[in-house]
């Protein structure tokens, strides 16, 4: 018995008549893409095999540090365990493939999930009105202080102060100052959080608002977020709170209850998406109901089952981002939230609290502890001791890098010299946390006895130490392919 060729042409539908091919005219390269851009000589690529190929970008791979190869502490902009559901779910063709100038009645798949995901997002804030559109945080924040601009025009005025604590994360004065306003900074006081009395002398009629992050960027909670929020509504100023450490108190604390008029959710870091290298990102605005027809649009409504792309809104604020929003960000993190629920969504703060803690307890002997007392989902210490040695948190974080996990962030808030925030997050284990431990006790103990090891550090990646000042002075931002 002869056992056919796969693609034998003789086997019946493997003729050419079989698949006519469509009659689609070619046009030539150069009239597709102006001879300018056009290359004058061939790209010189190395022809290798598929396996070749695979063991390149595999050692790429190696080679860089990501979540599935370990702890990714990263205070503020964490990178925690994704679940890899939620990728294949981001990708299913109906989601992936949809085009963002579909019509509504072609696109009912996604409208639906934007909405439904908003519902959820209202639940967990608190708040009545809700946006899907920016694409990450820095542009919740914009789109906010824009929303808060177009407060005080409708109602005649034109304050123009937007107040932030000095801990806060530097995309808020960048913001502010984007929308129109002047910056004005509060300080920290010895415990910590915002200063009240400093507050209160600097609030007067000029006053548009105030910036907080809750909690704040020392992983501390403003306990007294209720009286600083009489204090600014005093002068009709509203309250944005950045929603950058939301992932510390779901379903423990409801911002909308707290006093404050809006918040931002970054869905990148709270709820699932890997956000690494700069992205991809998603934000979200959600305010109270007086505030909601300044919201951007289109915004996504629904009626009788059907969803649809609404443009009604006189006070709005305007279009934000392109499209709907970066949808692929939405997904993962709407099934993230249906996934864990309300109880799973608390035990995820109660745990990213606990193991913050567990680290301070651990390492509050090894380095300085500005603020020794419970801290929420990160903490923030302090290398003074160090740095009396002549080895600054910058040594310490390259060094880190030699035992192949991720240094935490340093040098910030800036209310901490030498500061180092470390935000272990929910998804790590207690033996994880335990080696991070370790590890940070050898290298205190390198500073005593060899800081010239951790000076130069690190040793065992695959880049040396890099001389900072002319990198940033000279980079070569170049990659010459031939």
């Amino acid at each position: 018995m002869t056992v056919p060729l796969i693609f034998d042409e003789s086997r019946p539908g493997r003729t050419g008549a079989s698949f006519p091919k469509p009659e689609v005219p070619v046009r030539p390269i150069d009239e597709l893409i102006p001879p300018k851009f056009l290359r004058s000589t061939p790209l010189r690529l190395p022809e290798v095999s598929e396996g070749t190929a695979v063991r390149h970008f595999t050692r790429l791979s190696v080679m860089n540090h990501h979540i599935d190869k370990d702890i990714y502490p990263l205070g503020s902009c964490t990178m925690k365990y994704n679940p890899k559901i939620n990728e294949r779910i981001a990708r299913l063709p109906t989601i992936a493939s949809a085009h963002p100038l579909s019509p509504p009645e072609f696109a009912q798949g996604p409208l639906r999930l934007i909405y439904e995901l908003g519902e959820l997002l209202k639940s967990i804030t608190g708040f009545d009105a809700i946006t899907l559109q920016p694409a990450a945080g820095a542009q919740s924040e914009l789109t906010g202080l824009l929303v808060i601009r177009a407060y005080h025009h409708s109602r005649n005025n034109t304050k123009t102060h937007m107040l932030q604590p000095d801990s806060a994360h530097g995309t808020n004065p960048a913001s502010a100052t984007l929308a129109g306003y002047d910056s004005v900074s509060i300080p920290t006081n010895s415990e910590g959080l915002v200063d009240l009395d400093a507050l209160k002398k600097a609030v007067n009629d000029e006053t548009a608002g105030l910036m907080i992050t809750n909690p704040n960027t020392l992983g501390l909670f403003e306990k007294d977020i209720e009286e600083i929020a009489e204090v600014i509504h005093s002068v009709d100023g509203l309250i944005y709170m950045d929603g950058a450490n939301l992932n510390a108190i779901l379903s423990i604390a409801i911002p909308a209850l707290t006093g404050v008029d809006m918040v931002h959710v970054n869905l990148h870091k709270t709820f699932s998406t890997p956000h690494g290298g700069g992205g991809p990102g998603g934000g979200c605005l959600a305010v109270t109901g007086s505030l909601g027809k300044f919201l951007p649009t289109p915004r996504v409504v629904e009626s009788d089952g059907r969803y649809d792309l609404s443009w009604d809104a006189p006070q709005s604020v305007g279009k934000i981002h392109g499209f709907w929003g970066n949808v692929g960000v939405m997904t993962r993190a709407y099934a993230y939230i249906r996934m864990m629920g309300a109880e799973g969504l608390a035990r995820i703060s109660k745990t990213a609290i606990i193991n913050a803690n567990y680290l301070r307890c651990k390492l509050k002997h090894v380095m300085a502890l500005p603020y020794d007392r419970p801290c929420m989902h990160e903490v923030v210490f302090s290398g003074s001791r160090q740095k009396a040695k002549s080895v600054g948190m910058l040594d310490i974080a390259k060094r880190v890098l030699d035992f192949g996990v991720y240094a935490p962030t340093v040098y910030f808030p800036l209310v901490v010299p030498e500061a180092m925030m470390i935000e272990p997050t929910e998804s790590e284990t207690r033996e994880t946390l335990d080696r991070f431990a370790e590890i940070i006790e050898q290298i205190a103990a390198e500073v005593d006895s060899d800081s010239e090891v951790v000076l130069t550090a690190p040793h065992n990646t695959p880049v040396g130490r890099l001389d900072e000042v002319r990198a940033a002075r000279s980079p070569d931002l170049r990659h010459d392919f031939g």
